[in-house]
C-alpha cells in the first residue's frame, strides 16, 4: 500500500513485499469482526446495536457500518451473495419508512421497534455514516434481478429524499443536530474531523444539494488545525476517527480540494502524518503510561475505566469514562486507555507501523482484548484494577467489555481497503459521491482517469478481485 499520495495500487505492488506487509491474524480479525455485524443486527429490521453485550439500542451509524461490511462478507467468502442481498433488503425496507425528519434519522433506535430511543437527536453525522453504507449498497448489488433491483431502488430514495439544505439553519453551515424539544443545535460542523463526509453526500445530492460555499466555508476554519506536532506538519484532529471515517469509503489518494492544493498534500497523506503522531506520541510518552511504545499505541473516542481518580506513580490521576481521547496540534485528552481501533483502522494510510502494533497488542495481551468479534472496544493497563473480573488478565489492566459499532466498522472496512481495496473501487464509481467531490473541487487522481463504471469495483484496480486479494 503506497504511503505517499497517487494512484499506486495494491496489486501493483510486487507480491513478495505483499507477502511481508500482510499477517494472517488481519485474516482472522477480520472475519470475527465482521460476524459483530452479522450475528448481532436484527435481521428482520438490519439494526445494529451500538454496543454489545451490554444490552444496547441501535446506533444508526452502526447501521451504515453493517451494510459496508456485508458485501466484504460476500467477497471473503463469509456469507453468499443471496444472504447479504436478504439482510441488506431488510435494512434498507426499514430504512423508507422509519422516523426521520426531511430524511434525517434519529442517531438511537430501539433495537426491536425502531422507534426513537433514548430521547436522542437527529444527527447529520450519524445519517451521513448511514447514508454511505446505503450507497455502498446502491452500488455494489449491481445485478439484474428483482432482489438487486430492490436494493438499488431503495437505496437511492434513501439517500436523494435527505433535504440538506433544512441542516443548515446558519447558512453554508450544515448543523450537527436538531431534535423535537429544542429544534436545531446551536453548533455548526466546522473546523477539521469526520463531518467531511456530512459535506461531500450534501453536496452530491441530486435532489436536495447545498451550494458550494458550504465547502469553502468548511475548508476556512482548517487554519487554525493545521500545525506541526512530533515533527509532522498536517492538518490536525485530535482522535484518530476523524482521521478515518471518510476515507472508509473515499479514495482521497491523489484527488485534492483547493486547500490541500495549497499545502502540498492530500487527505490520505494527511491521514498517515496523523497516524505516525500518534505513535511518536507513545514513544515520548510524556504522562508516563504503563504499556505506551513503538507498537503499543492508539488514541480515538472510545469506552475508558472512568469516571475515577485513582492512585498512579505517586500522584492522582484522573480516568475517563467514554470520551474522545487523541493527540493534535490544539489538543491533547490522554488517560491511559489504548483503543485498538485507533491504529488498526489506519491500516492503508501506514501499514508498516499498524501491522506491528496489531500484532504487538495481540501477542501481549492475547485473550485478555481479543475475543469472539476480535478487539475489545478498549483496555487501560495503568488504570489500578480490584475487580475479580480483570483478575489473571496478564498487564492489560482495566478491559472494556464491550464491542462498539461504530469502532468495529472501520476495523472491517479498513483491513479490507488494505487487502484489495474493495470499498474504494466501488465507491468510485458512485455518481453522487464523485458529484459531492467534483462540487467541493476536488480534481485530480482517479476522478479524471476515465474509472466512471457504476458497478462493483469494475474498470478499477479491483477489476478482478482474486487477483488483489491476499
Amino acid at each position: 500500500m503506497p504511503q505517499q499520495s497517487g494512484v499506486q495500487r495494491l496489486s501493483d505492488l510486487p507480491s513478495e513485499p505483499r507477502a511481508v506487509l500482510f499477517d494472517p491474524l488481519l485474516a482472522d480479525l477480520e472475519e470475527r469482526t465482521f460476524r459483530f455485524f452479522w450475528d448481532t443486527a436484527n435481521p428482520k429490521n438490519g439494526l445494529v446495536p451500538d454496543r454489545y453485550p451490554t444490552p444496547s439500542f441501535a446506533s444508526i451509524a452502526a447501521v451504515g457500518f453493517a451494510l459496508t461490511a456485508y458485501p466484504v462478507g460476500v467477497e471473503r467468502g463469509y456469507i453468499t451473495r443471496a444472504q447479504a442481498g436478504q439482510r441488506v433488503l431488510a435494512t434498507l425496507r426499514f430504512l423508507a419508512h422509519a422516523p426521520t425528519q426531511h430524511g434525517f434519522f434519529y442517531h438511537f433506535l430501539d433495537m426491536r421497534t425502531g422507534a426513537r430511543a433514548n430521547e436522542s437527536e437527529i444527527s447529520t453525522v450519524d445519517t451521513s455514516l448511514l447514508l454511505a453504507g446505503v450507497l455502498f449498497c446502491h452500488s455494489y448489488f449491481d445485478r439484474q434481478n428483482p432482489r438487486e433491483s430492490e436494493i438499488r431502488r431503495l437505496g437511492g430514495e434513501i439517500y436523494r429524499r435527505v433535504d440538506w439544505p433544512w441542516a443548515q439553519p446558519r447558512p453554508p453551515a450544515i448543523a450537527l443536530a436538531w431534535t423535537p424539544e429544542h429544534g436545531f443545535s446551536t453548533l455548526d460542523w466546522n473546523g477539521y474531523n469526520e463531518a467531511m463526509l456530512v459535506y461531500l453526500l450534501a453536496l452530491g445530492s441530486p435532489r436536495h444539494p447545498i451550494g458550494p460555499a458550504a465547502w469553502m466555508f468548511w475548508t476556512s476554519t482548517y487554519e487554525k488545525h493545521w500545525g506541526t506536532l512530533y515533527d509532522q506538519t498536517y492538518l490536525g484532529f485530535a482522535p484518530l476517527f476523524g482521521h478515518q471515517y471518510t476515507h472508509v469509503w473515499v479514495d482521497f489518494r491523489g484527488i485534492r480540494d483547493a486547500y490541500m492544493r495549497e499545502h502540498g498534500l492530500d487527505y490520505f497523506e494527511n491521514s498517515r502524518r496523523a497516524t505516525y503522531t500518534q505513535r511518536r506520541y507513545a514513544i515520548a510518552n510524556p504522562q508516563h503510561w504503563r504499556a505506551y511504545g513503538k507498537n503499543i499505541w492508539g488514541l480515538s473516542a472510545s469506552d475508558g475505566p472512568g469516571p475515577a481518580s485513582e492512585p498512579y506513580r505517586g500522584k492522582e490521576a484522573s480516568f475517563l469514562t467514554y470520551a474522545a481521547r487523541g493527540v493534535g496540534v490544539a489538543r491533547i485528552v490522554d488517560d491511559g486507555t489504548i483503543a485498538p481501533t485507533a491504529a488498526i483502522s489506519s491500516l492503508p494510510f501506514a501499514p508498516e507501523i499498524v501491522m506491528p502494533a496489531t500484532l504487538a497488542m495481540y501477542q501481549r495481551f492475547g485473550s485478555s482484548i481479543y475475543s469472539s468479534y476480535g478487539f475489545l472496544d478498549a483496555f487501560n493497563p495503568s488504570f489500578a484494577v480490584s475487580d475479580r473480573r480483570y483478575r489473571g488478565l496478564k498487564d492489560a489492566g482495566w478491559v472494556d467489555p464491550d464491542y462498539i459499532g461504530i469502532d468495529e466498522g472501520p476495523i472491517l472496512a479498513m483491513i479490507e481497503n488494505y487487502r484489495s481495496e474493495l470499498i474504494w473501487c466501488v465507491m468510485r464509481g458512485d455518481p453522487y459521491l464523485r458529484q459531492g467531490l467534483e462540487r467541493a473541487g476536488f480534481s485530480g487522481g482517479w476522478l479524471e482517469s476515465g474509472q466512471r463504471s457504476t458497478s462493483a469495483g469494475r474498470s478499477c484496480s479491483c477489476a478482478s478481485r482474486a487477483s488483489c486479494v491476499p
